[in-house]
Protein backbone atom coordinates (compact mmCIF):
# COMPACT_ATOMS: atom_id res chain seq x y z
CA UNK A 1 0.00 0.00 0.00
CA UNK A 2 2.79 2.25 0.98
CA UNK A 3 4.64 1.01 -2.62
CA UNK A 4 1.41 2.79 -4.78
CA UNK A 5 2.17 6.62 -3.48
CA UNK A 6 6.13 5.80 -3.26
CA UNK A 7 6.31 3.73 -6.48
CA UNK A 8 9.85 2.49 -4.90
CA UNK A 9 11.46 -0.42 -7.43
CA UNK A 10 13.40 -1.43 -4.57
CA UNK A 11 10.69 -1.70 -2.23
CA UNK A 12 8.65 -3.88 -5.28
CA UNK A 13 11.81 -5.91 -5.06
CA UNK A 14 11.96 -7.11 -1.79
CA UNK A 15 8.27 -7.43 -1.11
CA UNK A 16 8.34 -9.87 -4.20
CA UNK A 17 10.91 -11.78 -2.72
CA UNK A 18 9.94 -12.20 0.76
CA UNK A 19 6.43 -12.84 -0.79
CA UNK A 20 7.84 -15.60 -2.77
CA UNK A 21 10.06 -17.02 0.30
CA UNK A 22 6.85 -17.20 2.46
CA UNK A 23 4.27 -18.83 -0.53
CA UNK A 24 7.22 -21.55 -1.15
CA UNK A 25 7.61 -22.20 2.81
CA UNK A 26 3.74 -22.01 2.63
CA UNK A 27 2.97 -24.30 0.03
CA UNK A 28 5.54 -27.08 1.76
CA UNK A 29 4.28 -26.33 4.79
CA UNK A 30 0.78 -27.23 3.39
CA UNK A 31 2.08 -30.29 1.06
CA UNK A 32 3.26 -31.48 4.47
CA UNK A 33 0.08 -30.90 6.51
CA UNK A 34 -1.83 -32.92 3.61
CA UNK A 35 0.19 -35.65 3.64
CA UNK A 36 -0.02 -36.20 7.71
CA UNK A 37 -3.68 -35.41 7.56
CA UNK A 38 -4.24 -38.33 5.26
CA UNK A 39 -2.29 -40.73 6.70
CA UNK A 40 -3.47 -40.64 10.18
CA UNK A 41 -6.85 -38.92 9.86
CA UNK A 42 -8.64 -38.75 6.95
CA UNK A 43 -7.35 -42.52 4.98
CA UNK A 44 -9.53 -44.18 8.22
CA UNK A 45 -12.40 -42.49 8.09
CA UNK A 46 -13.22 -42.56 4.47
CA UNK A 47 -16.01 -41.43 2.20
CA UNK A 48 -17.08 -37.98 2.60
CA UNK A 49 -14.81 -36.58 4.97
CA UNK A 50 -11.69 -37.51 3.06
CA UNK A 51 -13.51 -36.46 -0.29
CA UNK A 52 -13.92 -32.83 1.40
CA UNK A 53 -10.54 -32.94 2.73
CA UNK A 54 -9.30 -33.67 -0.20
CA UNK A 55 -11.02 -30.70 -2.47
CA UNK A 56 -9.77 -28.29 0.30
CA UNK A 57 -6.31 -29.49 0.34
CA UNK A 58 -6.00 -29.02 -3.48
CA UNK A 59 -7.98 -25.66 -3.58
CA UNK A 60 -5.23 -24.69 -0.76
CA UNK A 61 -2.21 -25.73 -2.58
CA UNK A 62 -4.35 -24.19 -5.68
CA UNK A 63 -4.09 -21.07 -4.45
CA UNK A 64 -0.86 -20.82 -3.02
CA UNK A 65 0.61 -22.03 -6.63
CA UNK A 66 -1.14 -19.02 -7.84
CA UNK A 67 0.21 -16.60 -5.45
CA UNK A 68 3.84 -17.77 -5.72
CA UNK A 69 3.47 -17.81 -9.49
CA UNK A 70 2.41 -14.16 -9.03
CA UNK A 71 4.65 -13.09 -7.06
CA UNK A 72 7.27 -14.69 -9.52
CA UNK A 73 6.09 -12.86 -12.50
CA UNK A 74 6.27 -9.79 -10.50
CA UNK A 75 10.28 -10.21 -9.20
CA UNK A 76 11.43 -11.41 -12.91
CA UNK A 77 9.26 -9.31 -14.84
CA UNK A 78 10.59 -5.93 -13.49
CA UNK A 79 12.02 -3.50 -16.38
CA UNK A 80 13.92 -1.09 -14.26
Amino acid sequence: LVNLFLASSMLQFIVSVIGVLVFAGLTAWDTQRLKNDYIYGYASQGGDVAERAAITGALSLYLNFINLFTLLLQLLGQRD
